[in-house]
């Protein structure tokens, strides 16, 4: 089971949802980086994660890294407390660029 991504004034944003684990981050992966390889920026909703685990947290990471050597844009949206404590834990949370909204980043325009 995929994860839905929705096209959003310039932006693919990808809608993370559950539990973002082994068994689903290739799922999360997947859809991430399919929308940086069509050389789209890449928002990811994580408004609705109840839990990430580390291989979540790679496939942010890849796609983070992805996206910086193609200058693409790469974000994260409404983290969820439970996934923002994970984000924290590993320094992530100073290494992302993180909207509290997704309606807030697009506010912004740039």
């Amino acid at each position: 089971m995929g994860f839905p991504v929705e096209k959003k004034q310039g932006f693919s944003v990808v809608v993370l949802n559950g539990d973002v684990d082994l068994s689903r981050s290739p799922d999360a992966r997947r859809a991430i980086m399919k929308s940086l390889k069509k050389m789209h920026n890449v928002l990811v909703d994580m408004s609705a994660v109840d839990y990430i685990d580390s291989s979540g947290v790679a496939s942010l990471v890849e796609g983070f890294q992805y996206a910086r050597s193609n200058s693409l844009e790469f974000g994260l949206t409404g983290v969820s407390e439970a996934a923002m404590n994970v984000l924290r834990l590993a320094r992530l949370d100073q290494v992302f660029p993180i909207y509290a909204s997704l309606d807030e980043r697009l506010a912004t325009g740039a």
